[in-house]
């Protein structure tokens, strides 16, 4: 064990220590005791040791190992980003620890490094796994009643029938995550104010049943929170790359909305559905604003080939219909919320109805009733001139002014209405 324990890892030759080796649990205690010529293990609850590493257990054999509340913070059982980017996909696996039917029940894997580790049917139950990164893990099957996962790296990792029972997600990157119909959600925390929420653009739901979670008490999602870390004027001095870093925030923002409604009406989670959907929208518009500041030109590939006048006039275009397609979105929004807000439409309704009503009484000499009636028929096209008014007359004019909004209004809600309960 001393000798394996001395020697030197090569990620580029597949050397690992402990590589292809079948540890039990008291090797890994011995291991845990000389960590670090005698130092020991991490202790994550002291912050000035989160720099340091844990045990290295890169290709490790410790299938069906007993590990239950072992010290294991640290761990490196996987590569880091660079090194995984750097490395083909066999020299990946051969990194790769294998956990398959291990016990780690309540054992300490805050920031364990555990890209790609093969965790089926583990046994994670009250496992602290804080910032652990688990990009592409396999834990199908997997046992994780009440496990911590706060801001858990889990981007592509596979959880088809894992049991999630009460477990913690604050801040988890759930990105890309697959799930599927035999996955338990049951109370699960996906928010909370320390971490804030979960990111959950592009998930695999599968079928998965999203009514056994909470959503009524979730603020915006992770993925909104992320893409808002910057303001536009502080984006503006950005580099194009940074600046197509932030619209793919946004609209994977957006999209995690609308992906999550989707999946919750497929379930007849309608009234759930419906501050996702808002927020989608909502999203879309920022995006809209951010193509408005700084132009089309720079995310589009097509555009990004021309040069000179040609490249400006398409710049100047795209600037335009986003502008355009901003003001469309803003005034829906404010009209009805998308549909969402109906409130919004009555209060505008009743608004634009009396706004109107204090002109006729105060310019067209009619009482406070006629006033009303006769604003009422001006908005919904009907109106009709009282008494000896004329073409020729101011209040025939703003009478001409109420219908025309009232059109709009109307047609606006009609269309806001049929895309709600009709469209997406």
């Amino acid at each position: 064990m001393r000798q394996r324990l001395a020697m030197v890892a090569d990620v580029q030759q597949g050397i690992y220590p402990f590589k292809d080796i079948r540890l039990t649990r008291a090797d890994v205690e011995w291991l845990l005791v000389n960590h670090e010529q005698g130092r020991g293990p991490v202790d994550w609850s002291d912050v000035n040791q989160r720099q340091r590493q844990g045990l290295d257990l890169r290709g490790a054999d410790l299938r069906r190992a007993d590990l239950r509340g072992l010290p294991l913070a640290g761990l490196r059982g996987g590569l880091t980003q660079p090194e995984w980017v750097a490395t083909t996909n066999e020299q990946r696996e051969q990194a790769i620890i294998h956990l398959e039917h291990a016990n780690l029940s309540e054992a300490h894997l805050e920031g364990a490094l555990l890209r790609g580790a093969c965790l089926q049917h583990a046994s994670l139950r009250f496992t602290n796994l804080e910032q652990a990164i688990l990009f592409q893990a396999r834990l199908e099957e997997s046992y994780l009643r009440g496990a911590h996962l706060e801001k858990a790296n889990l981007m592509y990792a596979h959880m088809e029938g894992a049991y999630l029972r009460k477990a913690r997600l604050p801040g988890a990157d759930l990105r890309y995550v697959h799930f599927d119909s035999a996955t338990l959600l049951e109370k699960v925390t996906l928010h909370d104010t320390y971490w804030g929420c979960a990111l959950l653009a592009d998930i695999h739901w599968n079928d998965c049943n999203l009514s056994l979670i909470n959503w009524r008490r979730m603020p915006r999602l992770g993925d909104e929170a992320l893409a808002r870390t910057f303001s536009i004027r502080a984006d503006s001095k950005k580099t194009i790359k940074e600046k197509q870093r932030n619209l793919d925030r946004y609209q994977g923002a957006a999209r995690a909305n609308r992906q999550l409604a989707h999946a919750m009406r497929s379930q007849g989670m309608n009234d759930e559905a419906m501050p996702f959907a808002y927020r989608a929208l909502v999203l879309q518009r920022v995006v809209l604003l951010r193509y408005l500041a700084w132009g089309t030109s720079i995310f589009s590939e097509e555009q990004a080939g021309h040069t000179g006048i040609r490249r400006l006039l398409l710049d100047i275009w795209g600037r335009l219909h986003a502008g355009a397609s901003y003001l469309f979105s803003w005034f829906l929004d404010l009209l009805a919320g998308y549909g969402y807000k109906p409130e919004r439409s009555l209060a505008i309704y009743l608004v634009t109805i009396f706004a109107f009503a204090i002109v006729y009484h105060a310019t067209g000499g009619l009482s406070d009733h006629e006033a009303l009636i006769f604003s009422i028929t001006s908005f919904h096209g009907r109106g009709f001139l009282p008494g000896t008014y004329s073409l020729a007359n101011p209040e025939t004019a703003v009478s001409a002014y109420e219908g025309i909004i009232g059109l709009f209004i109307e047609v606006s809600f009609v269309a806001t209405f049929t895309q709600r309960f009709f469209g997406r």
